[in-house]
């Protein structure tokens, strides 16, 4: 096998969780943590110096935050994909670290299996949470959104997609799959594929949380 393995940076305040995430990870031949920083500052530093494929940022670090340092991560170490540790399914933290273009989360006690697969998913530029549950977190959240209606033109940045990628775009904020989103619009999953790909990039998102995100943001799935 060719390919290289996926770089992780593991980012907590907490060494004893950062030994057992790189002991599940280095464990996977096609997975290798490249680092690990006890603090936010150093986090971004490290990331910027490292390049990772993947950086698991836990959400409540003493001095700078995750959700700091994420916002920072993705602008600095744009090619790095976040994913947010947190002890709460619905932590408000990891909701605004979402918003600052963390491409997904994860429970601390989460098992080995879903660690690892929730690292291969967002390497793969896939979501590493349901986006169902990623929609749950926003509904509980929504009142801390703009609301689009107060907004001058609210949709204007949608206007360049087609009104197809548009029907896409709607449904990937309910959150539904690529399958699902076939049946709906009686359209080839091959198809819808494709669709969703021109979405995020027309929209510069990174990915389907994020497009839940913009959706809440801009009134297209209604609060």
């Amino acid at each position: 096998m060719t390919d290289q393995p996926i770089r992780v940076l593991l980012v907590d305040d907490q060494s004893m969780l950062r030994l057992g995430f790189r002991l599940v990870l280095d464990a996977e031949d096609d997975i290798e943590v490249v680092g690990e920083a006890g603090d936010g500052a150093a986090g971004i530093s490290m990331a910027k110096a490292l390049q990772p494929d993947v950086v698991l940022m836990d959400v409540r670090m003493p001095g700078l935050d995750g959700i700091a340092a994420t916002r920072r991560v993705v602008q600095e170490a744009p090619a790095s994909r976040v994913i947010i540790l947190t002890t709460f399914d619905l932590d408000e933290y990891a909701f605004a670290a979402l918003r600052a273009g963390a491409s997904g989360f994860l429970l601390k006690d989460a098992r080995g299996a879903e660690l690892v697969d929730a690292v291969r998913a967002v390497a793969r530029g896939d979501a590493a949470v349901a986006p169902r549950v990623t929609r749950r977190m926003l509904e509980l959240f929504a009142q801390q959104l703009p609301d689009a209606r107060e907004a001058e033109d609210p949709d204007a940045r949608l206007e360049v997609l087609t009104p197809r990628e548009s029907d896409v775009f709607g449904a990937l904020g309910l959150g539904l799959s690529n399958a699902e989103i076939a049946a709906r619009f009686v359209l080839s999953e091959a198809t819808v594929k494709t669709h969703v790909a021109h979405v995020l990039r027309k929209l510069g998102l990174r990915d389907r949380v994020q497009a839940v995100v913009l959706a809440y943001e801009t009134g297209v799935v209604g609060r």
